[in-house]
């Protein structure tokens, strides 16, 4: 079963129990999906998975993004709605890598690309995030890179 079937019988089954949380984040995370579809010229032979895994990806950054929103605005009803969202959405996406082993792929790439200063931090942004798509937050990614060139 493709990503995308397995994603539409868990919202059949969502719609079935009642469960008003996944319901509304696949009909949102499906949206996504074909307007993807739509972008990418794919409306007849649909996306691949690695492109889903892509969109599910963006989609949990976005959930991130307006959770800090609201609570640093004060409002942790909506940052926990976002938060139950982003939980829904990770169940789909590949097991995420632990610190250690993104710090691992990380010194391996400083090495390789031989970064030293702050000034190389793009670089192995760019690299790192291709070698860990999928597997970790950017964020993650991005905190350890600069922990790691001081």
């Amino acid at each position: 079963m493709g990503l995308k079937e397995k994603i539409s019988a868990d919202l059949k089954e969502a719609m079935k129990a009642g469960n008003t949380v996944k319901r509304d984040t696949l009909r949102m995370l499906d949206a996504m999906i074909k307007n993807t579809e739509i972008e990418k010229l794919k409306k007849e032979t649909g996306l691949t998975d690695a492109e889903m895994l892509e969109v599910i990806g963006r989609a949990v950054k976005q959930r991130r993004d307006a959770a800090s929103q609201y609570e640093a605005g004060g409002r942790p009803e909506l940052a926990a709605k976002e938060n139950s969202e982003i939980a829904v959405l990770m169940s789909y996406l590949p097991e995420q890598m632990s610190e250690d082993k993104v710090r691992e792929v990380i010194k391996e790439v400083i090495t390789t690309i031989g970064a030293t200063t702050k000034a190389d931090i793009g670089k192995v942004m760019g690299q790192a995030m291709g070698r860990l798509k999928g597997q970790t937050d950017g964020n993650v990614v991005k905190k350890i890179v600069e922990e790691e060139l001081q």
